[in-house]
């Protein structure tokens, strides 16, 4: 467990082990919940398929591509207990592979109209 005030700025670095350094990480999904086995319902979305859903939400310079850092300011669930629950989802592609999800960055799903 990790113990903020609320508000307070909570800093994440997530980092790739690995003996290829062309590889790139890319923070998908980051979810926060009540309970800590529980991710699907009465979440609160940080960010979600690249799209940043938390103000407070900001990226920090890495000095290597497999290493990500990032930050959001703590809170609590109303009327829940006071413990947070993270899970967030990275994705590891080739450095250079424009076509990868990693470049792709915020990805919206377009709505359909509705026919007649």
């Amino acid at each position: 467990p990790y113990y903020v005030d609320i508000n307070q700025n909570l800093f994440l670095q997530a980092y790739l082990h690995s003996s290829d350094s062309n590889l790139v990480l890319f923070v998908d999904t980051c979810v926060a919940s009540p309970t800590p086995n529980n991710f699907t319902t009465a979440t609160y979305d940080i960010i979600r398929n690249g799209c940043v859903r938390d103000s407070t939400y900001s990226t920090y310079y890495s000095p290597y591509s497999h290493m990500a850092r990032f930050k959001f300011n703590a809170f609590q669930f109303i009327q829940h207990s006071p413990l947070v629950y993270l899970q967030c989802e990275l994705v590891v592609c080739r450095a250079y592979d424009y076509s990868s999800r990693c470049y792709q960055g915020c990805i919206t799903r377009s709505k359909r109209e509705a026919s007649s």
